[in-house]
């Protein structure tokens, strides 16, 4: 069954062009180590909410935007695999492709897929 990494973060609206070449570049690398698709997205639509929400979630300023991002996988097992040998890439290393973002603020995490139509 395959298996999704996912996660949201704010990004300052003015790194789009570098979050864009950040995301290009990690896409290659996890699909390189397994990834069937990796799929980043900028927020166009997000709503505050009252109780929860993505900008709320994220601590979002407002010179920043959402990014919604995930990444599919044939399995958890080939994930696990993946993403350590992503993790361990000199192309993702800081020095190579920093991060346009503040990382302390990225919520993530991994998922059994249950519906895909």
């Amino acid at each position: 069954m395959s298996y999704v990494d996912g996660c949201v973060l704010a990004v300052p609206t003015a790194n789009l062009e570098a979050f864009k070449q950040h995301a290009q570049t990690a896409a290659k690398v996890f699909k390189g180590y397994g990834a069937l698709s990796v799929v980043d997205c900028w927020g166009d639509d997000v709503p505050e909410g009252k109780l929860t929400s993505f900008p709320m979630a994220v601590k979002l300023k407002a010179d920043e935007t959402v990014v919604f991002s995930w990444i599919i996988w044939p399995s958890h097992e080939i994930r696990d695999a993946g993403m350590q040998k992503a993790m361990e890439d000199p192309r993702l290393q800081p020095d190579a492709c920093p991060m346009p973002f503040d990382g302390q603020r990225m919520i993530y995490g991994g998922f059994k897929m249950l519906v895909n139509a």
